[in-house]
């Protein structure tokens, strides 16, 4: 498994001979719209830095195969600008050409209580490879590989350090870090190095190989 990060929050990740593209956002624009393979799309949830709807028309148009996998919430935005879907829920599980993906999580993590959660779904890939998406969601099951969301108006640092060792993944590498301050890479690494978990800062670009 290779997984690339172009910004923020959006991967391309190649698994055996399939090319994910995982929530291409305005974050991301310039980069995902390079991206000339994709056979299946996921998105997390609805909001802008997760999911840019016309990269995404444009990724679809240029991959007539695709395969566009999400949650009930963007499904209906999905369905209305004409965009085939499947939609996964908390505990669904499906092998799409040959990738076995698992749907972990219900709703976004609170931003405020006077402001209603939206729906976001996180997908464990190859049961290795876990992305939560605005959330803290435990799978419950063992992660060897996380992507963990670092900096954002729904999270404090401490939050992100003490999820990683909740999960305790042989690997972290950051993301939702597109707006930061050096500590949203340094204290983690220090406090989840220090508790066996390898912390690698993956920056706008880098890759990552995964055995």
């Amino acid at each position: 498994m290779k997984i690339k990060k172009l910004s923020h929050c959006c991967l391309v990740i190649d698994v055996k001979d399939c090319r994910i593209v995982l929530d291409p956002g305005e974050f991301s624009i310039e980069e995902h719209r390079k991206v000339r393979k994709a056979d299946i799309i996921l998105i997390t949830h609805e909001h802008y830095d997760h999911l840019h709807i016309e990269s995404l028309k444009e990724l679809v148009k240029n991959n007539a195969e695709v395969i566009v996998i999400t949650n009930d919430a963007v499904g209906e935005l999905l369905s209305k600008e004409g965009i085939k879907h499947r939609v996964m829920k908390h505990g669904n599980s499906i092998d799409v050409k040959d990738v076995h993906i698992d749907a972990y999580g219900e709703k976004h993590a609170q931003v405020h209580s006077s402001i209603p959660p939206v729906s976001n779904v996180g997908f464990f890939i190859e049961n290795k490879f876990f992305f939560p998406g605005d959330a803290f969601t435990n799978p419950d099951k063992k992660v060897d590989v996380l992507a963990l969301p670092v900096a954002g108006p729904w999270m404090k640092l401490g939050e992100a350090i003490d999820y990683g060792l909740l999960l305790k993944p042989r690997i972290a590498f950051p993301v939702h870090d597109a707006v930061r301050i050096p500590s949203q890479h340094k204290i983690p690494e220090k406090v989840l190095e220090e508790n066996g978990i390898q912390f690698i800062k993956l920056e706008e670009g880098g890759e990552l190989n995964i055995e």
